[in-house]
Parts: structure tokens; C-alpha cells; sequence
């Protein structure tokens, strides 16, 4: 029946590239140096997969990690979803070339754009397949390699951004299964859009001579206006959540956002008067990873020994377009 299912996170996993950038290395590159950035952004190193090593390459040991941890094959999984803004190219999708690396049956696989929203809204369009009934096993990935979208020699971006993917198995809850995905809520302000944008690639401006001697082929962003709309947006959408779900900020065990700075974070904390302990934030290890961003350090907290199963947990992204979104579960 329409409606009659809930859907439960049954598996995840997490990969990080082997080699590190570090700002030290930064240093070197561009004129910055540790304690600026550190005390910018609270970033102290990011990962950058190696030459060769593409987002599907990422997505496909977060995915078999999620997929063993969930106990299911590729081949039990009936949707593969990849959010990302780095995919291997424009077409295939990334989700195409995921489902052939992983062996899956010829399922529906498709990829999501919503830059640094774009796990939380992946998770969301898994749980209405679910839901609704039409699917039980759905992979949903974030992935990104944003190293090779950015100038370094371009000081505002380049210390920011970093590669790496999370993958979850989400699958249907068992009648009476209390840890459920709870609710979502997704928003996009396109009003905003200029404020971080990658200019060349699409058919707006193809690649072309002059897009290299311009460097449109790289991202850009307005830092100050971003980290204004960032605090304010990540607020409300914990506010959503909340309400939409009769709790209050005591009551979640863990709040895991966006990993985009940490000083944004902080002052989301504050605004809750929830503890900054119980604020998952890794950023200083990883950089700003998009799309992988909140499954990676979910994992990571899971691994650690901080997020365990029966938890609340409250997930907050906002990212270029604008967009923004929040999901509750019970883990």
C-alpha cells in the first residue's frame, strides 16, 4: 500500500584517497599559510585521489563497504543513486558507471546535482521509493573529486575543498522498527546561485580555448555572502526538523552537518545552545568533500565509536544553487 513502509539506514561506509594535501603544502602553492587558514576554516589537510583515480572509483569502495556492512549484494539493490557535481563525465552518469563496477542487476541508477545538499537530498528521494513501496534496497551515494575543479592559485577556494565518498544501504523497515528515517525537508533558493558557481562545461559555456585562458573552468565563490546565508539557512533547517518532528535540541544525540567550515558550525551550535561535543564535525582531516561530506563523517563518528545504533540524529546541508535541506533519523 501507498505509503505503508518506512525506510531504516541498514549499512555505511566511507573512503578517504590515500594522499593528503596538506596547508603546509598549501603553503607552498599559494600565498596562505597554516594558521590563517586553520583559524579561517579549521582545516588542516584535505585528501586528493590519485591520477586515475575517478569519483566512481571513490563511490565503489564506499559502496562495497556500506554493501557488506548492510549484509546485501549488489545484486539485491533495486536503485543506485549517486549525488555529485564531479561525476566521471557528463554522460554516462556516475551511477551508470557505479552499477557496472558493482555488478548490479539493470536497475534504475541515476546521478543528483545539488552540490553540497546533494546527500541529503538523495537520502530523501530514497525514502519516497521506499515509502511508496516501488523499491527495498536503495544505494545512495555522495561522491566527489574536487581537487580537479579548483585553482590553486585562486587563495579563497583552494584551501577549502577536498575528495572523497560515503555511501549508505537504505533498505525497508520492519513493521514496528522504531529506527527509521524520520522526516525531510529540502529547499533551493536559485536567486542566489551566482554566489557559487563551476561557470564552464555546460552548454551554457562549453569547454573551449577561451574558457582555459579565462579559468571559467574552475569553481568560484563570494566567501563572506556564502558564510551569512550558510549560518542563517543551516538554522532553519534544524528548526524544520525539530518541529516538524515535536523534538527539541536535547533530545538529538548527534547533529551532523555539512562540512563546510567550522566557525559556520560553531555558530549554528550556539544558536541551539547544543553542545559543540555532540556537534560531528571532521573537517580538519577532510575539507569541504560536497556531496560525501555528511556520509563520510557520519561513518567516521560510527567508527569511532560516537554514533551508535537507537541514536537521534539530525543531518544539515546547504551548498551552491542555494540549496539546503535536514533529515531526521533514528539510527
Amino acid at each position: 500500500m501507498v505509503g505503508n513502509y518506512r525506510s531504516r539506514v541498514a549499512g555505511t561506509g566511507s573512503y578517504l584517497p590515500e594522499k593528503l594535501l596538506t596547508n603546509a603544502d598549501l603553503e607552498k602553492m599559494v600565498e596562505t599559510n597554516d594558521q590563517w587558514i586553520t583559524e579561517r576554516t579549521g582545516i588542516q589537510r584535505r585528501h586528493l585521489a590519485a591520477d586515475g583515480e575517478n569519483t566512481s572509483d571513490l563511490a565503489l569502495k564506499a559502496s562495497q563497504k556500506a554493501l557488506a556492512e548492510a549484509g546485501l549484494t549488489a545484486q539485491d539493490l533495486d536503485l543506485v543513486l549517486v549525488a555529485t557535481v564531479s561525476g566521471d563525465q557528463v554522460m554516462p552518469s556516475t551511477a551508470c558507471v557505479l552499477q557496472s563496477k558493482l555488478g548490479c542487476r539493470q536497475i534504475m541508477a541515476f546521478d543528483l546535482s545539488a552540490a553540497c545538499s546533494g546527500f541529503v537530498y538523495g537520502l530523501s528521494v530514497a525514502d519516497q521509493f521506499i515509502r511508496t513501496g516501488m523499491y527495498k534496497n536503495i544505494l545512495v551515494v555522495g561522491a566527489e573529486v574536487l581537487h580537479r575543479f579548483v585553482n590553486y592559485k585562486d587563495r579563497e577556494t583552494c584551501i577549502l575543498f577536498g575528495d572523497a565518498a560515503g555511501a549508505w544501504v537504505v533498505t525497508r523497515a520492519q513493521e514496528g522498527d522504531s529506527n527509521i528515517i524520520m522526516s525531510s525537508h529540502l529547499h533551493a533558493d536559485g536567486n542566489l546561485g551566482e554566489l557559487f558557481v563551476l561557470p564552464a562545461g555546460g552548454s551554457a559555456i562549453p569547454f573551449s580555448q577561451q574558457v582555459l585562458d579565462d579559468g571559467t573552468q574552475y569553481v568560484r565563490m563570494k566567501g563572506r555572502e556564502i558564510f551569512k546565508h550558510a549560518v542563517r539557512t543551516l538554522t532553519q533547517c534544524c528548526h524544520e526538523a525539530l518541529e516538524a518532528n515535536g523534538c527539541k535540541p536535547d533530545q538529538v544525540d548527534w547533529l551532523v552537518p555539512h562540512q563546510a567550515n567550522a566557525r559556520i558550525l560553531d555558530s549554528v551550535a550556539d544558536h541551539f545552545n547544543f553542545p559543540k561535543e555532540k556537534v560531528v564535525m571532521n573537517l580538519h582531516e577532510t575539507g569541504n568533500t560536497s556531496a560525501a561530506s555528511i556520509p563520510v563523517a557520519f561513518d567516521l563518528a560510527k567508527q569511532e565509536g560516537k554514533i551508535k545504533r537507537g541514536q537521534l540524529i539530525l543531518l544539515a546541508a546547504f551548498g551552491a544553487g542555494l540549496t539546503s535541506g535536514s533529515v531526521l533519523l533514528r539510527y
